[in-house]
Order: C-alpha cells, then sequence, then structure tokens
C-alpha cells in the first residue's frame, strides 16, 4: 500500500465517514454537493460503471445534509466544501432517506420484491421513534408499524412518500432522498426473465416517491446503466443528459420530477 503525503492510501472505501475518520487519502470531490445543490433540480440520476467512486459520493452527500450528522465539520474541515460559509451552514439540517439496491441481485421476482419491501421495512425501523408522542395519528402509526416484507402493492408504493411525510412533519423540513444503483434490480430482471413485473412494481414506487411526493426536497439517484425511455422512468419530462468525456465526466440525467 503506497503513501502520499504520508496518508494511506485505502482500497475500497464506500463509507465517508469511515474514511476520513482512518485519515486515508481521499481526492476532494466534495465541492460537487455546491454543484449539485446549485442546479436546483428536485430529482438527479446520476449513471457510470461500478467502482467510479458514486457510492462514495452518495455516502458523502448523506454525511453532510443529514440531520444526524449535525455538527460533524470534523468530516469536512479542510474540503473545498468548506470554504464556502453558505454551505457550512447547510451542513447537518436535513432529514435524509439513504437507500441502497446494491445488494438486491435474486433471482425470482417474488425474492427481489421481498428485499425490496425488506429495505424499506428497515429504513422505518430507523425511524421508530416517530411512534413516541402525538405526531403520528392512531391510523398513521397502524401503517408505519403494518410496513413488511410481504406489504401489498398499495401499501409498498406509497412507503417512502410516508414515511417523507412524516420526518417533513418532525423536522419542519422537506426530505432529501439519495437511492444508490436502482438498476441493479432491474438487471437481474432482464436476465431472469421477469423484467414485466418488476418495472410495474418499481414504476409505482419511484412514481410515488419522486414524482407526486410533496415533502421532497431533492433526490440523487445513482445508476451503472443508461436510461432507456421504455423503463422504469417513462414518465420522466424532458430529460437533459451529459454524456461522458474523455476525461471521464459522469453521465447526469435530470430533470426525473
Amino acid at each position: 500500500m503506497g503513501k502520499i503525503n504520508k496518508l494511506p492510501i485505502g482500497i475500497g472505501y464506500q463509507d465517508f465517514e469511515k474514511l476520513r475518520a482512518d485519515q486515508n487519502f481521499y481526492i476532494d470531490k466534495s465541492h460537487f454537493i455546491v454543484e449539485w445543490w446549485e442546479e436546483a433540480d428536485e430529482v438527479t440520476l446520476i449513471t457510470r460503471p461500478r467502482r467510479f467512486g458514486k457510492t462514495l459520493n452518495l455516502s458523502m452527500i448523506e454525511k453532510f445534509f443529514s440531520v444526524r450528522y449535525a455538527g460533524r465539520e470534523d468530516l469536512f474541515k479542510g474540503l473545498k466544501v468548506w470554504e464556502n460559509r453558505k454551505y457550512r451552514e447547510l451542513q447537518g439540517t436535513y432529514p435524509v432517506l439513504y437507500i441502497s439496491f446494491a445488494d438486491i441481485k435474486e433471482t425470482t421476482y417474488i425474492q427481489t420484491r421481498k428485499k425490496i419491501c425488506s429495505l424499506i421495512k428497515d429504513l422505518y425501523n430507523q425511524y421508530r421513534f416517530l411512534l413516541e408522542g402525538d405526531l403520528l395519528s392512531e391510523n398513521e402509526k397502524k401503517d408505519f408499524l403494518g410496513i413488511s416484507a410481504d406489504m401489498e402493492d398499495y401499501a409498498a408504493s406509497r412507503s417512502i412518500k410516508a414515511l417523507s411525510g412524516f420526518l417533513s412533519r418532525y423536522y419542519g423540513k422537506r426530505v432529501i432522498i439519495l437511492l444508490d444503483e436502482y438498476d441493479t434490480p432491474m438487471q437481474e430482471a432482464w436476465v431472469y426473465g421477469f423484467w414485466n413485473q418488476l418495472v410495474f412494481f418499481t414504476r409505482g414506487l419511484f412514481n410515488s416517491t419522486f414524482k407526486t411526493n410533496p415533502y421532497l426536497e431533492r433526490a440523487l439517484l445513482t445508476g451503472i446503466t443508461r436510461v432507456s425511455k421504455e423503463s422504469v422512468f417513462s414518465d420522466l419530462n424532458n430529460p437533459e443528459v451529459d454524456l461522458p468525456s474523455a476525461a471521464g465526466r459522469i453521465s447526469i440525467i435530470h430533470g426525473l420530477s
């Protein structure tokens, strides 16, 4: 393992907090936070092959904006984004939902659907404190507790939108949603022959989460394949595609809302 400026060069880091805590050499990409926020697009999709640093960037954004990391200037001090006072004041001020489909590589529709729903259930479990007090009505608490790996399609499709609403009410701010490798399950569905079933399910989930969600502040999704019009994004409006250049610029599609 080599060293630059006496800092170890760690390979394979995907968690921004761990990379910074371990004091590994880091090529500063924090200005991407400024670029993304200044674009002011409600939903952004970045597509690029694996091992391109998408997950680490998404982790960086989570740690920067999430209220769970409020006061963690140690993670960003010395980086480009921290030179900007406006963004120093933004750090740790938004509720953030982080989801990854990277491990969903099942070979049947039933298994894939169950794993997606299980991830959503795990996401809800992180916010069980919302059940305390009178923030949620009795019906909302019932719906909250009804989220499961076997929930009906209608409940799954609106689940992230509903959680966004609960968090927005609790924190008084709209929610940032981060979804890593949205298309990994779709690739398996294509290979194993359940594409149409999964597209129908995912389209409903994505439409509710990213298009008709009044509690959404911003969303950032990453994928590893180019986007087809006949996909889960078939309803997107006027997408703008920035193709990768010889310099390796990431592909970005705006305007998914």
